[in-house]
């Protein structure tokens, strides 16, 4: 399928790729079709494009390469409708807002984004019973990576 994004251009994406929302973004509740852009230059972040708004796109992570200790806890009713039938299978990506300054970049672990491998099912969770904010700080995370036990810097690698 080759869709049209306004940030990317025409892109041919295959329609087994395509991931529907079963429960929409929080506030795109009429966009229901995305699919997953991975440009080298932004790694270790993905582009969650819109099929049906082609200047809609969504900054994501996996949410552990900045807040590796980041753990859900889920009912298993709030997840049914991804139909899951392996963990193993689900992926997890948080938001990410890149403002003016960049130093001020945040994540939404509140409302993580689930999608089910198998069968390319989506939906955005919200954490209401959770110490998880909107916005935390990306670059406040990275510093506290690069910082060892010691109190030394260590490198950081693919951030």
């Amino acid at each position: 399928m080759l869709i049209h994004s306004l940030r990317f251009g025409e892109v041919d994406v295959p329609e087994e790729k395509i991931i529907r929302f079963v429960k929409p973004i929080l506030g795109f509740e009429h966009l229901t079709d995305f699919c997953l852009i991975e440009p080298d230059e932004l790694k270790p972040f993905l582009c969650l494009q819109s099929l049906e708004d082609p200047a809609l796109t969504f900054l994501v992570v996996n949410p552990v390469v900045f807040f590796p200790d980041y753990r859900i806890e889920v009912n298993p009713r709030e997840i049914a409708d991804l139909t899951i039938r392996k963990l193993t299978s689900v992926e997890t990506y948080v938001i990410v807002t890149v403002p003016e300054n960049p130093e001020k970049m945040s994540a939404n672990l509140q409302g993580p984004v689930l999608i089910n491998t198998e069968n390319n099912l989506g939906r955005q969770l919200i954490l209401v019973n959770s110490d998880y904010q909107v916005c935390h700080n990306v670059m406040a995370a990275v510093e506290a990576l690069g910082q060892a036990a010691d109190g030394t810097k260590k490198e950081l690698v693919g951030v």
